[in-house]
């Protein structure tokens, strides 16, 4: 018997998303105009930097930024989310990170599937923020237990995706011919689905309850409902969308617009009304439903422990100013009020990294390269040009941001108050594995950055 060849989970990784971005361009044509315009400002923004061109094309960030995407998707049970847990780890893809969105008015709790390590993130950092619906929310008893009853009732994986997975799982990985296959059965569960598992009349009940909780019920399968590009000047994609025909949200979501950008900013389209055939007796009644959009997101530098609080507290403050309204009326008051407040956030680099705001990777100048120094400290050897700093970039997402995306997509009236109950230790039992730490995972990039410089001055850093 031959023995087998595997390929890379980063490759699979780079196949399924690649596959993702031409099925849903094909699905929503308003992707494929966004595309073109986040790829033409991008091209702008570079070309009017050489500076920033440069940086990212040292540190090998260049290339990775016209292939990046993230997708969200929503789940409705236990055995779903386990089941994407080892279908996204063919991917080398893992759960990072917990975020409770029903402080904010949704009715999921949340975890983000990527690659960790640098290494992996640079070959494609494609990520799936993946909720998983909580009907523990659902005020009404016995929609709820009809609500369970419909989701348990259904299969979202294909037979043959679900045996692919236990193939990688049983041989340390798939095949080439292997990952061509479980790359098109794995799409199956991302692809729309024109025809719902209910009733007009059900889908409406699940609907009055939160359009959500009908976007996750009333399907056979969690269809994707955006993916997302990366750009690099997020506020003149949002101004320019108009021009070509897409018309964004109000606000653009996270922190202001900054020299030094920080963790994550997010606009979007407005979700579109779709076709959709509910079942009616032996047959099927037309009806339309509105989940999927598009979204455009900018990244920053991730930041530490303390400099999350700041930012969590300068928005807490921002917030009891102005809180943005779906519809987007007082978009302009809160936008000034973020500016204001945030001002107490420093903006240069230099200062991130003196403060310990933010996480930097470590590398040698061409004065460092060869050069002899004794045992100093990483900041002596910045100023004397022996070492260069650059920004980790934010890999993970923002609660509040994901909510203000979420309900500026739903509808106006898509928020409710339900009581914040976050829960990790049961969703994490759901999950059959326990998220990542964030903050650990930038920690470790830095410092593996610092120890390859240590080594290659022969221990000088401290």
């Amino acid at each position: 018997m031959s023995a087998r060849t595997h390929i890379s989970p980063d490759t699979i990784r780079s196949r399924f998303s690649a596959a993702m971005s031409a099925m849903y361009r094909d699905e929503v044509p308003a992707y494929g105009t966004l595309m073109e315009l986040v790829g033409a400002v991008n091209r702008e923004t570079l070309a009017a930097d050489p500076a920033e061109r440069a940086r990212l094309a040292a540190n090998d960030d260049l290339g990775r930024i016209s292939e990046e995407r993230h997708g969200a998707i929503r789940l409705g049970t236990a055995a779903e989310l386990h089941m994407m847990r080892r279908l996204f780890a063919v991917m080398g893809m893992l759960p990072v990170g917990y975020y409770d969105l029903s402080e904010a008015g949704v009715p999921v709790h949340s975890t983000a599937f990527r690659p960790v390590g640098e290494a992996a993130l640079k070959r494609n950092p494609f990520r799936v923020f993946t909720s998983l619906l909580r009907l523990d929310l659902i005020a009404d008893a016995a929609l709820r237990a009809e609500a369970a009853a419909l989701l348990a009732a259904r299969q979202i994986f294909t037979p043959a995706c679900v045996a692919l997975i236990g193939q990688a799982e049983a041989a340390g990985g798939l095949t080439d011919a292997e990952a061509d296959r479980f790359v098109a059965e794995a799409l199956e569960t991302f692809r729309w689905q024109p025809r719902a598992n209910v009733t007009l009349q059900m889908y409406h009940r699940l609907h009055d309850a939160h359009r959500l909780i009908a976007d996750v019920v009333a399907f056979r399968a969690p269809h994707i409902n955006h993916l997302t590009p990366r750009t690099l000047d997020i506020d003149a994609v949002q101004a320019r969308m108009p021009g070509v025909g897409i018309s964004p949200k109000a606000v653009v979501e996270g922190p202001p617009t900054r020299k030094c950008p920080i963790l994550l900013r997010q606009t979007s389209f407005k979700a579109l009304q779709e076709p959709v055939a509910f079942r009616q007796g032996d047959g099927w009644e037309d009806g339309s439903h509105t989940a999927r959009f598009g979204e455009i997101e900018q990244r920053g530098v991730a930041l530490t422990p303390k400099g999350r609080a700041l930012y969590d507290l300068l928005l807490t403050q921002t917030r009891a100013i102005a809180r943005p309204a779906a519809d987007g009326s007082n978009a302009a008051e809160y936008m000034a009020a973020l500016a204001k407040v945030f001002a107490a956030f420093p903006d240069d680099w230099a200062t991130l990294r003196s403060e310990g705001l933010a996480y930097f990777t470590y590398s040698l100048t061409e004065k460092g390269v060869g050069a002899t120094v004794g045992d100093q400290s990483a900041d002596a050897l910045i100023a004397k040009g022996v070492l260069r700093f650059d920004p980790v970039v934010y890999e993970d997402f923002l609660p509040v941001s994901a909510a203000g995306i979420f309900q500026s997509n739903l509808g106006d009236g898509a928020a409710q108050d339900f009581v914040a109950s976050p829960n990790q230790q049961r969703f994490e039992a759901d999950l059959g594995a326990a998220v990542l730490n964030e903050f650990e995972h930038y920690a470790a990039i830095e410092a593996a950055s610092l120890a390859a410089c240590r080594a290659a001055l022969g221990k000088a850093v401290a």
